[in-house]
């Protein structure tokens, strides 16, 4: 019988534990992590070939009031490479399928929406090495971009090896992409850092692969909230992570209560020995900072302290939230 991770709460993952039930002895394959693993031969290291895939869907994922088509490319793609990023992947190359609405033939300059959103694509593999091998292109009631990845390392990271002692860190400053989301939304002008911050997201690959250089054992990307991702590897890792408010990296403005729960950060969070100590050097070959914010423990979930005091958690995004 397929084993698959232990997956945390929330309404998506209550349905995505009925999916993998449905699916029957042998009918999946080690499900519930950032990526799909494989291990494949040829290299004398031994290699695994290691593919993700994202959906970014219009009125969900972003507005094309908001955005660019060339921004709704990039961005797309710029979250699916961040789940190889925190399998601490090198990419290959991505695949596309896009939807675009037939009768909505609203342009962007010269160009066609498809023809910009595929530019956006191209521009964010070609920033981590990567290139477009190939897609699918249809008509529908409105945007899609479905992006799969594809790429390789030698060690991958998963969810499930985070153990009582490990330190968690994470990477950058959190709060960045919900305060623009929340000025967007009142329909007030950005500041041209924040909106990059939004409309531009950058995938640590080259984070990602660092800190798997240097004893990473467990790592996730923030993409629901980094209170809901937490407890997805503290789900995976059978552990519970003691996470300290104070100690979270905030973008200028954000209190760390909201930097918790933004979505859409794509910074990583990571479990590393008690022993770790070379955050200057992550700096120094990354130019983001990585922050120790707690510790695992024994136990489960997340449990979140400000001066060492219990504090409830803010929930993260969930596509399907009860009730």
């Amino acid at each position: 019988m397929s084993r698959h991770l232990q997956l945390g709460r929330g309404g998506e993952f209550d349905r995505l534990r009925r999916i993998f039930a449905r699916l029957g002895p042998g009918g999946g394959r080690d499900l519930g992590d950032d990526c799909a693993s494989i291990w494949v031969g040829g290299r004398a290291d031994g290699t695994t070939l290691v593919l993700s895939i994202d959906l970014s869907v219009e009125g969900v994922h972003f507005r094309t009031d908001w955005l660019s088509f060339r921004e709704i490319g990039w961005r797309a793609t710029a979250a699916a490479l961040s789940d190889l990023a925190a399998e601490a992947a090198e990419p290959i190359g991505v695949l596309v399928s896009l939807g675009v609405p037939g009768n909505r033939q609203r342009r962007s300059g010269n160009a066609a929406p498809a023809t910009e959103i595929m530019a956006g694509v191209g521009a964010a593999a070609r920033s981590v090495g990567a290139s477009v091998l190939g897609g699918d292109l249809v008509r529908s009631a409105r945007y899609l971009v479905d992006v799969c990845v594809v790429g390789w390392t030698a060690h991958p990271v998963r969810r499930n090896g985070a153990r009582p002692g490990h330190g968690i860190w994470v990477t950058g400053v959190l709060g960045g992409a919900a305060l623009a989301l929340a000025r967007l939304k009142r329909g007030r002008r950005l500041a041209r850092s924040l909106f990059r911050r939004y409309a531009a997201p950058e995938p640590r690959i080259t984070a990602g692969r660092w800190l798997a250089g240097h004893g990473a054992v467990a790592m996730i990307d923030v993409s629901d909230g980094l209170v809901a991702d937490a407890g997805h590897l503290a789900a995976a890792s059978g552990v519970r992570l003691d996470i300290e408010l104070e100690r979270i990296p905030c973008w200028p403005g954000v209190t760390p209560r909201a930097a918790v729960a933004s979505g859409e950060e794509f910074e990583l969070l990571v479990a590393l020995p008690p022993s770790f100590d070379a955050a200057r050097g992550f700096h120094r070959a990354t130019g983001l900072p990585l922050t120790r914010i707690g510790r695992c423990a024994r136990g489960r979930g997340v449990r979140l302290t400000r001066a060492g005091r219990p504090v409830a958690a803010p929930r993260g995004f969930d596509h399907f939230p009860a009730g």
